[in-house]
């Protein structure tokens, strides 16, 4: 394994291009947008840890998979690794303008913007608001009947964030709103090339993608043209009213700023949440033992182990196999050379997966973030560096009170034994049957003490 892992200030211009393979690029694309969590580790095997691909629309990307190379990306200037510009795919979705797009200032005054909602006091006053729409949807849960858990936190997570971003999430407006963020979202990666051809978004699914996504940019603007002429905003605590009362007149957003920052918050603050909560839901219901200890934490509200149950989701299960960084010069990373305009992808499928870091590695052991912890590093769900994912906090907070509501209540059970495999969704990775469970209410819990069996 290779250690050099320093971005040079001058690139030897002998040093080589890293290896990959030589496949055509619609080629490459596809087997990395719906095989990825395959064929990058038979790709590690082959070529190491460092690898060249061709992928549209960025062209030229690099795998880093080891460690060291990957704390050079996260520890490196800003100016040079774009996290904004390695986003690119998500830019006909999110806006030029969305936290996840730009880079550098333009970067830090949205971060700058949007961090007092998902920290400190703010977390502490979502809790109650968590709880009641998580208790709202698990009493609905059919007990007996097999379901999707994964469609039923991606329900719940979006009413939750609807109600983190605009205040409320009643009214025919958001209720449109919703159905159509969940078309806009519930894709699969080769849809995702409709994104960056208008040419194909005159045709079938890609045409009715992009009528899902304008109307919801309508839906938006309606939504913040309406709480302009608010007149009690200085008293909301919602995210929309807190961007439109900022106390400088240089922070003061456009309303196509606005569509871009909310619309960002709505699919992105909401999607991998859901699915490491569906994940932990997966694995638990196959593993007795863990889930006794789940349902022992829940019971005495050891907010600890259960944190470290989605920990050991997002491990296992990744929701997202990589983050990206353009270079804006070029950089020697592994002895190997990366121009400028390369987009370089720590990989965070391959370091969760690698057992020098994380010993039996394909083992759900929710135990390993409580005996010290995983290396320092070893596992970034959430990404690295100073474009750590803002809203870290806020997803650990929604995990502990849905697996403590839902552990309270109820025993969980898969439809069937054999594991689910994941599969690709636009750009996150998901249970492939929808994570399919049975539940049964505990004696003596609040589901059957108030006489409210799930129906």
């Amino acid at each position: 394994m290779t250690t050099d892992a320093s971005p040079r200030d001058t690139v030897r211009s002998t040093s080589p291009l890293p290896p990959g393979p030589r496949l055509p690029i619609l080629v490459q694309t596809v087997l990395f947008g719906n095989y990825r969590h395959h064929w990058l580790p038979r790709l590690r095997r082959r070529y190491g840890d460092v690898v060249r691909l061709n992928l549209f629309p960025e062209r030229s990307v690099v795998s880093l998979s080891d460690l060291e190379h990957i704390k050079t990306v996260f520890a490196g200037p800003v100016s040079t690794f774009h996290a904004g510009e390695g986003n690119v795919i998500l830019k006909p979705v999110m806006g030029a303008n969305s936290v996840l797009l730009t880079d550098e200032d333009v970067h830090l005054r949205a971060r700058k913007l949007l961090m007092p909602a998902f920290h400190g006091a703010a977390l502490r006053g979502y809790r109650d608001m968590v709880t009641e729409l998580t208790t709202a949807e698990v009493s609905r849960w059919p007990a007996g009947t097999v379901f999707g858990v994964h469609d039923r936190m991606r329900a719940l997570t979006l009413e939750i964030i609807l109600r983190v971003v605009f205040g409320v999430s009643a009214g025919a407006r958001l209720d449109e709103l919703r159905e159509r963020l969940n078309s806009t979202i519930d894709i699969g990666a080769i849809d995702i090339f409709g994104w960056h051809n208008p040419k194909l978004q005159r045709f079938g699914p890609w045409r009715r993608n992009k009528a899902h996504q304008d109307r919801v940019d309508e839906l938006l603007y309606e939504e913040i043209a309406e709480r302009r002429r608010a007149d009690d905003l200085e008293s909301r605590t919602d995210v929309l009213s807190r961007l439109l009362t900022v106390p400088s007149e240089d922070d003061r957003l456009s309303d196509l700023e606005l569509r871009d920052q909310l619309i960002t918050l709505l699919l992105a603050g909401h999607e991998t949440t859901a699915t490491a909560l569906a994940w932990a839901f997966h694995e638990l219901a196959r593993d007795p033992a863990q889930q006794a200890a789940a349902i022992r934490a829940a019971d005495d509200g050891d907010e600890k182990y259960l944190e470290a149950v989605t920990k050991e989701a997002m491990r296992l299960h990744p929701v997202i196999s990589e983050v990206a960084r353009k270079l804006t010069k070029d950089v020697e990373i592994g002895g190997y050379r990366i121009p400028a305009g390369y987009t370089v992808m720590p990989s965070i499928g391959l370091v969760h997966s690698d057992d020098e870091h994380h010993p039996d590695p394909c083992a759900f052991r929710p135990e390993r973030f409580l005996e010290g912890g995983p290396p320092t590093g070893t596992w970034f769900p959430f990404g690295g560096g100073v474009r750590r994912c803002l809203g870290a906090g806020f997803s650990l907070l929604e995990a502990n009170i849905v697996l403590r509501e839902v552990f309270t209540r109820f025993r969980v059970a898969p439809d069937r034994l054999h594991p689910e495999p994941a599969k690709t969704r636009h750009i996150t990775l998901v249970p492939g049957r929808g994570a399919r469970i049975t539940v049964t209410p505990r004696t003596g819990t609040p589901a059957t003490q108030t006489g409210n069996t799930p129906t």
